[in-house]
């Protein structure tokens, strides 16, 4: 795996390219002083990750991760002095398409890396997710399998209010604004989001979108039940699923998907307890989660949709739901939400 390392500091750069060679399978792919001079090396050689500063001369690391992600997009992780103190920052990098963000390590007497534990988990992650996404491109699972081969056979749950279900994850945070701004404040469905981002960050993008809906929002908790009018958001690093009661659960398995939380594993059980149709929505993310989970959803009646490629930070994800026939629309952002609001209304009629 190539990493990239953005930093103004030599210090921090060279306790970082520490950090990398200890992950293994890991190389430095080159280092740069400043947004501007990352911006053109990532054009040149595209790394598998980059680690990112947030404050530095020239050009910061918000403005530079949004310039990568549209002209070549790569995983991104935030490495800042406090990941704290520049939180503002920090979620609007993730808005543009940061993966996540850590504290920079220090390099302490005698050379040794004091801090560096967290990173070097991130990008054994990261080279872990890049090599089950190369095995899942070409072993994909069959539409009418679920996340471990079962049939998807269950009790129905009916008692349920109407449901929008939505999957997000590279660019997810600006994304799900701009869909949840334009939902109604006295709406009548609940929303269950799942987002994949790490679970000390969940508290703070909950905080983050509840300053841009007029729903209440907060973070999904052990046995929740749907709440009308209240959006749900996945605060894991483990899955989500709907149990037989219609209760949120939270759970390890499967242990192998890699995507945590993962959309699939989600869409799937509310496919397995044949909740009545509602709409589920596949917003901006690298990899393929969310789209057969989308497919079992549409083959059951639910109204789907997936995020266009125009207004994708990166269009992994929803390009895969796309080429699996999942998605019944493909739209932008600000003209999903009227649609969700148009589908609840139609399948409200017809029951």
């Amino acid at each position: 795996m190539k990493v990239a390392i953005v930093n103004d500091s030599p210090l921090a750069t060279e306790a970082l390219r520490r950090v990398v060679r200890a992950v293994p399978g890991a190389e430095v792919a080159w280092t740069a002083a400043d947004g501007v001079e990352a911006v053109d090396l990532a054009a040149a050689d595209r790394p598998d990750a980059l680690l990112m500063d947030l404050i530095m001369p020239r050009m910061d690391g918000v403005e530079a991760t949004r310039l990568i992600m549209r002209s070549s997009p790569c995983p991104i992780l935030v490495v800042t002095a406090t990941v704290s103190g520049n939180m503002d920052r920090v979620y609007e990098a993730m808005g543009h398409g940061a993966l996540d963000a850590v504290n920079t390590p220090a390099l302490g007497p005698g050379g040794v890396v004091n801090g560096g534990e967290d990173l070097v988990r991130k990008l054994s992650q990261l080279a872990q997710l890049s090599g089950r996404s190369a095995i899942e491109s070409r072993s994909p699972r069959l539409p009418s399998q679920g996340p471990t081969g079962a049939p998807r056979i269950g009790t129905p749950i009916d008692d349920l209010p109407p449901m929008v279900v939505i999957g997000a994850s590279t660019g997810g945070p600006k994304a799900l604004a701009e869909v949840l701004e334009l939902l109604p404040a006295d709406w009548l469905a609940s929303v269950v989001v799942i987002q994949h981002i790490d679970a000390s960050f969940a508290p703070g993008l909950t905080k983050w979108l509840a300053g841009h809906a007029r729903l209440p929002i907060r973070l999904i908790g052990e046995g929740d039940r749907p709440v009308p009018g209240t959006v749900l958001v996945s605060g894991t690093d483990d899955h989500v699923v709907l149990d037989d009661l219609g209760r949120l659960s939270i759970t390890p398995e499967p242990v192998s998907q890699p995507y945590r939380p993962s959309v699939d594993v989600f869409f799937e059980s509310l496919a397995a307890r044949r909740v009545r149709p509602g709409v589920a929505v596949v917003l901006t993310g690298m990899g393929r989660d969310g789209a057969r989970g989308l497919l079992a959803l549409r083959e059951l009646g639910w109204h789907t949709i997936a995020q266009d490629r125009e207004t994708c930070t990166v269009w992994g994800m929803p390009r895969a739901a796309a080429e699996l026939g999942a998605a019944i629309e493909i739209l932008p952002p600000p003209r999903i939400g009227p649609s969700v609001i148009a589908a609840i209304d139609a399948l409200a009629h017809h029951r």
